[in-house]
């Protein structure tokens, strides 16, 4: 998805492509192994299970891992890249995390059955750049402390706001689809994917070029303004979302995409009717917003200054996913005004009891174990196991729920921990 640095797009203005022998048969190795993985009938099975969920008809909670610490995760060389070329590169690293993740632990990921070209796309974003310092406690962590220097202070300033402009280019994209056809066409299927689903995340735009103390007193102090600079970054989103609609590069995402800050979107009611599978529009796919920064502002503020301003964006998706970090118990009656709404997430710093007793199986929870456990100097399974059991058992019967491990920033380069997580949960969800 744009705007998330997670996500994979080729660089653009890419004429060619020329791997050497060593490097077509190494990306080739790979392909071979996920196709041989992709044509277990356990896929079919997971994304059932996963469409189940999705449509409150749940069998049991669903498991799933992301955001993962990568640079701290190699065993045994297995994401040891091979490959000169910097294409290669990053199509070898998508291959081989998917190949790791299934062999150590799935939980219940689905793995596809084609390999993905994603399109050529480009957005200008919204004008402004993080003006930031950033504080690395471990080099080779993506995660780090930042220090963001405000740039909106004043009513003139939302005008540095940019409605970003989409581009696609379409020469690129041929030749990445005719490099991967070339090394994978006998193997498995490629195929053209497109801007899938959106994190759509006004807030946490904001609050790094306003400031965070300066953005909570201006809640108060100057309303105005902050409404004004919420509609601008919304107008924005939506030019951006028309341009992708209008230059058909939208491609749908109730498959094994990521959804929210949850899992996939497996869904019988998504893409829905009308459907033209050659023209995808958001109205066959799933939304998503949050207001992390939020966590403490009343349910009033929180509708006065983010919710009401998101149903213009949410009401454009077949279903919607709320939340990511923020804790929701208290403002589920204001998430119930989403009429499309379908997941909720369930972040560590929820009040459960009161969070499972007001969605009941109306929505599903998307329940976010804390990762903190991986960060003890010992590793207790037990405490993990305990983490969970601690909501599970209250929800049993009660809602619909999926576990989603993420945001783990380390695991103290103990990667066989987050494995043994994921063996615990497989055992918790199917106990």
């Amino acid at each position: 998805m744009l705007h998330d640095p997670s996500s994979y797009s080729p660089p653009l203005s890419i004429r060619e492509i020329t791997l050497g022998q060593a490097e077509k048969d190494t990306l080739r190795k790979l392909g071979a192994e996920l196709a041989a993985i992709a044509a277990l009938p356990v896929h079919a099975e997971k994304a059932e299970l996963w469409r189940r969920l999705n449509d409150l008809q749940s069998v049991r909670p669903m498991v799933w891992i992301n955001e993962i610490p990568w640079h701290e995760m190699n065993v045994n060389d297995e994401l040891t890249l091979r490959t000169v070329h910097p294409w290669a590169r990053e199509l070898e690293t998508r291959l081989r995390r998917t190949l790791y993740q299934w062999r150590h632990m799935p939980g219940d990921m689905v793995v596809s059955d084609f390999i993905e070209c994603p399109l050529a796309i480009h957005s200008t974003d919204f004008g402004i750049l993080e003006d930031v310092d950033v504080v690395k406690t471990d080099a080779a962590n993506e995660i780090v402390s930042r220090h963001f220097h405000i740039q909106i202070r004043e009513p003139k300033d939302i005008e540095k706001i940019r409605m970003p402009v989409v581009t696609h280019d379409q020469e690129t994209t041929a030749v990445v689809f005719q490099a991967m056809q070339g090394l994978f066409g006998d193997i498995m299927p490629v195929r053209k994917v497109g801007q899938t689903h959106i994190w759509f995340t006004p807030w946490d735009y904001l609050i790094r070029w306003w400031g965070l103390e300066e953005a909570m007193l201006d809640l108060v102090e100057r309303p105005e303004m902050v409404n004004a600079a919420v509609e601008r970054m919304v107008d924005a989103w939506m030019a951006e979302l028309d341009q992708f609609e209008a230059l058909n590069l939208l491609s749908l995402d109730c498959n094994n995409t990521r959804v929210g800050s949850g899992g996939f979107g497996y869904s019988s009611e998504v893409p829905g009717t009308p459907f033209d599978p050659a023209h995808v529009v958001p109205r066959n796919m799933w939304g998503c917003s949050n207001a992390q920064i939020f966590s403490e502002v009343s349910p009033d503020m929180h509708w006065e200054f983010a919710l009401r301003h998101d149903l213009r964006w949410l009401s454009r998706w077949k279903l919607t996913y709320y939340g990511c970090c923020e804790p929701l118990a208290r403002k589920i009656e204001l998430l119930k005004r989403i009429p499309n709404l379908r997941k909720i997430s369930g972040s560590p710093w929820n009040d459960f009891d009161r969070m499972i007793r007001e969605v009941e199986d109306d929505y599903v929870i998307s329940f976010k174990p804390s990762p903190a456990v991986f960060i003890d100097d010992t590793w207790s399974p037990e405490k993990a196991r305990a983490q969970m059991t601690g909501v599970l058992d209250k929800a049993r019967g009660a809602c619909h729920v999926e576990v989603i491990m993420k945001d783990v920033s380390t695991v103290r380069y103990r990667p066989q921990n987050l494995w043994d997580w994921a063996r615990i949960a497989m055992e918790v969800v199917q106990g």
